[in-house]
């Protein structure tokens, strides 16, 4: 099976099955809450919006530091 066979696999459930919409928006919200608790307690006391770009960069996640 390919990834996209996966995602059409996955459609045809929530068409059948829309409890799985349910289970997905709780999921990325728990996702949420880790993350956003996760970088305060990384920065606590720090200029915030600078750590976190200065973070993003060294793992790779962004490119480049913007000034706004």
């Amino acid at each position: 099976m390919t990834n996209l066979d996966y995602v059409e696999l996955y459609a045809k459930k929530l068409k059948n099955d829309n409890s799985l919409f349910k289970q997905q928006k709780i999921l990325i919200e728990s996702q949420l809450k880790g993350s956003s608790s996760l970088f305060r307690n990384m920065f606590k006391g720090k200029d915030f919006k600078e750590c976190a770009r200065k973070y993003l960069k060294s793992v790779g996640l962004i490119k480049e530091l913007k000034n706004n």
